[in-house]
């Protein structure tokens, strides 16, 4: 639809992988992000627009919308995707940029298909929402008051004649909520290189915006300007890294100059160039002694050497640009063995089970994710002990922000590129569109030391294989559509993505599709990667985590509602029914609500109201992960890694996240974080047989001491044992196991536990695990007494010290003070006394702050 904008091509350039320069006085930088109106095509009335923005927020800022997460407010809103809507604003070009020999207009993120104009004239238009794009403005500039209009086309309208050009019909995208949209089963969402889960998923709404969701960027520079850096790492011992630093130039004519390298701001190298007019690549070996290595999230230092490049003429700076790059070599190792074939990452060359969860974009509305919003979840991995994240593949590539921080803490990324269960299509345009994208997208990631593994795709290949999409397809359209829509899968996945990987990105691992086997088949347990989805899926028992072992898990997980808190802000009181209109739009799994009851009530009694059941449908959802990630990690090297669905939401809702929309870490989260400890004792029964496993991550050996105690609810220490051991590095081993009928033969298997500490110089306890000889359901639970005080730690934090009389079980602390308690949601052993940090998010001047808080535990809920 672009050929009449495309004859103005010659005066654009479009750039992959842009990175900002430096401010020098050859170059100047400015954000065009103010004065911006906007409206409906079809109206005459402008309104203020933000942007970074969308039209959903600009909407709702102008009062023309209610907020979309409250209550049934969503239905009410899909007549604005099918509208087409324009953005305008002006600025000024003083004569300080007009001068200049270049000047560029940089749009990082338009979302989808923009249509930009320069004071009146056309200038390029847009169809893909993940490429950024740079453009020689200065044709069609004018000193003083300048005009930017950019116009997006309704993204239904556009998808819905794309689905009727195609001449065949794709299966169906499960997660396209077409019918919620008007659109009947006229699916549009893969026709449109947009993100994915905008046309809802089964955690998130229905909102199709369009908008300008990134910044734009005047650019203004003589001589000389900077368009890509690639550092790549040669070779890298104790002594010495070697790096190619690989510099894509664009000069304004002929000119000689020099390039200097610096690292941490001492000059390393200084190369006199030629520079001709037009792009230039140079290429500069590089040299770091006696390097320090990079390492994940608590294997050690993340240490990011500074390399700066300058461009300089006569002692002059024309450009500049800087990385942050981390040294470390990184593989994926598959090597056939007696079972099948190994699937595990070696950082360094040590074997590092990774432990972690899939990622989703933090709210539908992107603009509205600030950077505290990304440094706060990448906190949420840390404390939680992750060392990877997977960016899955129907949301977006994130903003540089989250990569970098992912950089400084030790985390790496499964990064996937963004297709995700569905069949797209193969048309010469479509597959333009994707290597352009491909090319962008690992340009500007590639330097990412956290940058693990590229895959192609989540879930298109089981899709195909296992989801009736090839007999819909064959017995509805015949064998040459589905040869051809298989040729469209193969030109992306097997051609297009692994050749510019290759091309751009060698070092890292290429994925075809998560899950797969070895040989790029339909997933097994023996090879590859795995998503298990039979507990929730098919109401299979949680136990089975315990046979469904893989290679790598890289998605599985369980659904619980938010916190009461949570749910009051897009509910009324009539609404505090799980069953209730507004619950169940909150609710995308169309099998989810009654999903959790299901569970529930095989293993707990019935809660008794609808506030005591979110929270022990938060519990059930952190029992359902102890029982597969203790299943993951005590199968080490077998299995070696543990990625849940999902870390965290992109609106209010009842869904599989860790965290909710809000950044409240729900039970599970505080589980995980216990149960991804580097070291951490695990109980698992076999055979009949009680055995306590010690699963380490850590890269030297340990001594400590296993303390067995076998305790009834009220606190009376029935048996005993002590045991010193050495803890091997990176293994899992089993230290302990004893017949259960022997241990519990005398006694009331309802009100006896068993707790495991590990301790590390005879006194420490670095580590508990307790173990019930019942489900929850049967516990002989009393009420606890809970003695407690407030003060102010040493670290500034204020700490409860709590202490409960009986066996306390699921011990929840809320507080109406913003802020985060160190453990929650756990169990407290009888008079043995708990520390608990509060971290506030706003200042506290006393204790006396935080006396508005409650304690409950799972026998309230009765």
């Amino acid at each position: 639809m672009f050929d009449k904008i495309n004859t103005y091509l010659i005066l654009i350039v479009l750039v992959m992988g842009i990175t900002s320069c430096k401010s020098s006085r050859n170059i100047i930088s400015k954000n065009i992000n103010t004065n911006w109106q906007f409206k409906a095509v079809q109206d005459s009335v402008w309104l203020k627009a933000s942007v970074p923005g969308t039209v959903h927020t600009d909407l709702l800022a102008n009062g023309v919308i209610e907020d979309p997460f409250y209550r049934l407010n969503e239905k009410q809103l899909q007549w604005i995707d099918k509208t087409d809507w324009e953005y305008y604003t002006t600025f000024k070009v003083d004569n300080k940029v007009f001068n200049k020999e270049t000047i560029e207009l940089e749009f990082k993120g338009l979302d989808t298909y923009a249509k930009i104009y320069i004071n009146d004239s056309l200038v390029f238009g847009t169809d893909n929402m993940f490429v950024g794009y740079q453009l020689n403005s200065k044709p069609f500039l004018k000193l003083g008051e300048n005009q930017l209009k950019i116009v997006f086309d309704s993204p239904i309208r556009l998808g819905l004649e794309k689905r009727d050009a195609l001449g065949y019909r794709l299966p169906n995208a499960v997660n396209d909520q077409s019918v919620n949209g008007g659109l009947g089963d006229k699916q549009v969402a893969v026709f449109s290189r947009k993100a994915g889960y905008h046309f809802g998923w089964d955690w998130g709404p229905r909102l199709v915006s369009s908008g300008i969701w990134q910044d734009i960027l005047l650019l203004a520079w003589n001589k000389a300007s900077i368009k890509d850096v690639y550092i790549k790492q040669t070779e890298l011992t104790n002594d010495v890294a070697q790096l190619n630093v690989a510099v894509e130039l664009e000069a304004t004519d002929d000119f000689k100059s020099f390039l200097n390298i610096k690292i941490d701001s001492v000059l390393s190298v200084r190369h006199k160039m030629d520079l001709k007019k037009g792009i230039n690549k140079i290429e500069i070996p590089v040299i770091i002694e006696n390097p320090e290595l990079w390492w994940t999230n608590g294997l050690g230092n993340q240490k990011l050497y500074k390399i700066d490049i300058e461009v300089t003429k006569g002692g002059r700076l024309l450009a500049s640009n800087s990385k942050n790059i981390g040294l470390k070599t990184l593989e994926v190792v598959q090597q056939p063995d007696s079972i099948g074939t190994s699937f595990y990452f070696k950082l360094n060359g040590h074997p590092v089970f990774m432990k972690g969860a899939n990622y989703i974009p933090q709210d539908v509305f992107l603009n509205r994710v600030t950077i505290q919003d990304y440094e706060r979840i990448i906190q949420d991995m840390v404390y939680a002990n992750y060392n990877m994240i997977r960016v899955w593949g129907g949301g977006i590539y994130e903003k540089d922000i989250f990569y970098e921080l992912c950089d400084k803490n030790g985390i790496l990324v499964w990064q996937d590129f963004m297709f995700a269960c569905a069949m797209y299509p193969g048309d010469a345009a479509f597959l333009e569109s994707v290597k352009q994208e491909a090319i962008y997208n690992v340009k500007r990631l590639r330097n990412h030391t956290s940058i693990a593994l590229w895959c192609g795709n989540n879930e298109n290949l089981v899709g195909w294989k296992n989801w009736g999409w090839i007999n819909d397809i064959y017995n509805n359209q015949g064998g040459e559509v589905l040869n051809k829509v298989w040729k469209g899968y193969t030109d992306v996945f097997h051609n297009i993505l692994p050749d510019l990987v290759k091309e751009l990105d060698s070092d890292t691992f290429y994925w075809a599709s998560s899950p797969s086997s070895v040989q790029g088949e339909d997933q097994t347990l023996t090879s590859g990667d795995y998503h298990y989805w039979k507990v929730w899926g098919q109401q299979a028992a949680f136990s089975t985590f315990n046979e469904y072992v893989p290679r790598f898990m890289s998605e599985y997980g369980f659904q619980s509602f938010p916190e009461f808190e949570t749910v009051k802000k897009y509910t009324l009181e009539e609404d505090w029914d799980i069953y209730s209109e507004v619950m169940q739009s909150h609710q995308r799994s169309i099998i989810g609500n009654k999903n959790i009851e299901f569970y529930m009530e095989s293993m707990y009694r019935k809660p008794k109201d609808f506030q005591s059941f979110l929270y022990v449908s938060q519990l059930l959802q952190a029992k359902g992960m102890q029982i597969a990630i203790e299943a993951h990690r005590r199968n080490m090297p077998y299995c070696m890694g543990s990625l849940y669905w999902q870390i965290n939401d992109c609106w209010p809702v009842a869904s599989w996240s860790s965290i909710d929309y809000y950044g409240n870490w729900k039970a599970s989260h505080f589980k995980v974080k216990e149960l991804y400890k580097p070291i951490k004792s695990l109980f698992f029964v076999k055979d009949n047989q009680l055995q306590v496993h010690i699963v380490s991550d850590e890269l030297e050996n340990k001594s400590a001491k296993l303390n067995l105690k076998l305790l009834n609810f009220n606190g009376e220490l029935l048996n005993s044992l002590e045991k010193e051991i050495d803890i091997k590095l990176n293994t899992s081993a089993i230290y302990f196991s004893e017949n259960l009928n022997q241990i519990v033969s005398k006694y009331n298997k309802s009100n006896i536990l068993i707790v495991a500490e590990l301790l590390d110089d005879n006194t420490h306890v670095f580590d508990e695990s307790i173990f019930f000889f019942e489900t929850e359901k049967k516990l002989e639970l009393t009420q606890p007494t809970f003695n407690y005080t407030i003060s102010k730690a040493a670290n500034g934090k204020f700490v409860v010290e709590i202490v409960s009389n009986v066996l306390a079980k699921d011990v929840r602390i809320s507080s109406t003070t913003e802020g985060k308690f160190s453990i929650n949601y756990f169990d407290m052993l009888p008079f043995k006394k708990y520390r608990v940090y509060f971290d506030s998010e706003t200042e506290i001047t006393d204790e006396k702050s935080l006396e508005n808080f409650k304690i409950n535990s799972l026998f309230d809920t009765y």
